[in-house]
C-alpha cells in the first residue's frame, strides 16, 4: 500500500475544517497509508518583520519538514508558483509514483509566510491549487478531498465525474 504523508506547518484550530479533513483522512484509509504530520510555526514577534527575520523562521520550519520526509520519498510543495494540476494529473502523478517502486509521497503545506526555498528545492513537484489565496487550514481539507479523488480515480471508481 502507498504511503502518503500530509505535512503541514500549523495546526487545525477550526472545527468544521478538521471534520471535514477527518472524514477523507478516514476515506483514504481503503486506497493509501496515510498520516498527517503537524509541526509547529515558528513564532515571530513583530508585525512587519524583515525579510531576514521571515527567512530565518523558514528555515527552521523547513529543517523540521525534510526531517519528517519519509526516505525516497517524493516531496510535493504546495507553493503559489507550482504548477496547476487537474486532479486526473494528481491521480497519474500518485498512480506513477506507486508503479514505480518507490511509492511514497509527501504533500507539504507551509506555514503563513510559504515554505522554505530548501524546501522548494527539494521537491519532486511544486503543486498549486489556484491564483486565489485560502487559508492554510482550508487548503489542507481541500487537498485531503483531491487525494481522495486522485485514489477513487486510480481505483475506477465514481467518485470523480
Amino acid at each position: 500500500m502507498q504511503n502518503i504523508d500530509l505535512i503541514c506547518v500549523g495546526k487545525l484550530n477550526a472545527k468544521y475544517f478538521a471534520e471535514g479533513v477527518a472524514e477523507y483522512q478516514k476515506r483514504l484509509a481503503a486506497f493509501a497509508s496515510f498520516r498527517i504530520i503537524e509541526l509547529p510555526e515558528e513564532k515571530i514577534e513583530e508585525k512587519n518583520a524583515s525579510d531576514a527575520v521571515v527567512k530565518k523562521a523558514l528555515e527552521k520550519e523547513g529543517k523540521a519538514i525534510l526531517s519528517n520526509v519519509r526516505k525516497g520519498a517524493a516531496i510535493v510543495a504546495l507553493c503559489i508558483e507550482g504548477k496547476q494540476i487537474s486532479s486526473e494529473e494528481l491521480a497519474r502523478f500518485l498512480a506513477d509514483r506507486a508503479g514505480s517502486g518507490a511509492g511514497d509521497v509527501a504533500f507539504v503545506i507551509g506555514s503563513s509566510h510559504g515554505l522554505a526555498e530548501e524546501v522548494k528545492r527539494a521537491a519532486a513537484l511544486k503543486f498549486s491549487m489556484g491564483r486565489i489565496t485560502m487559508p492554510h487550514q482550508l487548503a489542507r481539507l481541500v487537498l485531503t478531498e483531491q487525494l481522495y479523488r486522485a485514489c477513487t480515480i486510480n481505483a475506477g471508481m465514481k467518485y470523480h465525474k
